[in-house]
């Protein structure tokens, strides 16, 4: 599933992922693919752009513990 928001000025890709969803990792590269040609429009997108993201937060990935001493 997806959502539509329209860009605020200023805005760029991955600031719309944040301010939507609170997250960027994963988000902004699917909301690539979600929007075809939407990196021709540059790193600021005109106000008023419709941008396709996803819907859910993808699960936050985890560091995995390193053991120091064994």
């Amino acid at each position: 599933m997806t959502i539509t928001v329209r860009a605020q000025q200023g805005d760029t890709l991955d600031s719309i992922c944040h301010r939507v969803l609170g997250a960027t990792a994963d988000v902004t590269e699917q909301a690539l693919q979600l929007n075809p040609g939407i990196a021709e429009l540059g790193p600021i997108l005109p106000q008023g752009t419709a941008v396709r993201i996803p819907e859910a937060t993808p699960t936050p990935r985890r560091a995995q513990p390193v053991q120091l001493w064994t």
